[in-house]
């Protein structure tokens, strides 16, 4: 059974995952996410198009799950100079044909960042196509309002006990227990 949360918003959403060659004799093979298909089918990585040694496949297609705890961070994401999703692969076999699986799809870029500390996966930023941009801003419209910013003030502040800086009134002292340490003089 899956579990739905109120006011989320789904859309199946196909990861295309572009493999050319590699540019060092460790990597056979160069893997990056590069484009997004809305709406799409399910997919096993299914070979789109081969141009030479250049080969597009339809890897998956998972879930973009909007939920209205992360509208600000969508927020955040459409504000960008090139909104974008984010795909994340995660390394499977190395020695097969297809040595990545895609793990998760976000808007959110605190998602994202946050796959991005382990080092063990590979997040790719993809641009949003209008469509899908023209979804969330709709998602982000009817569910987030900017917090206005409001001073704190202080309430019980009893700044008639401060020492002003001399530091801890059992210790005698006259000037500021922050002073610089004097150099002693070395006699000749």
């Amino acid at each position: 059974m899956k579990f739905e949360y109120p006011d989320s918003q789904t859309l199946p959403l196909g990861v295309v995952v572009k493999r050319s060659i590699g540019v060092t004799r460790w990597a056979k093979y160069a893997w990056k996410a590069t484009d997004v298909l809305p709406g799409a089918g399910p997919a096993d990585w299914k070979v789109l198009r081969t141009d030479g040694d250049v080969t597009e496949f339809h890897a998956a297609t998972l879930p973009l799950t909007l939920y209205v705890s992360d509208a600000e961070a969508y927020a955040h994401e459409l504000q960008a100079r090139i909104p974008s999703v984010y795909a994340v692969l995660r390394p499977g076999d190395v020695n097969a044909d297809v040595p990545w699986t895609v793990a998760l799809v976000t808007a959110s870029p605190y998602e994202a960042q946050d796959y991005c500390d382990s080092a063990e996966e590979l997040v790719e930023k993809i641009p949003m196509s209008d469509g899908l941009g023209a979804w969330v801003t709709a998602f982000v419209e009817k569910h987030y309002e900017e917090e206005a910013f409001v001073k704190r003030r202080r309430k019980n502040a009893r700044v008639d006990q401060s020492q002003d800086g001399i530091g801890d009134p059992r210790i005698r002292q006259v000037s500021d227990v922050y002073r610089a340490p004097r150099r002693k003089e070395v006699p000749n």
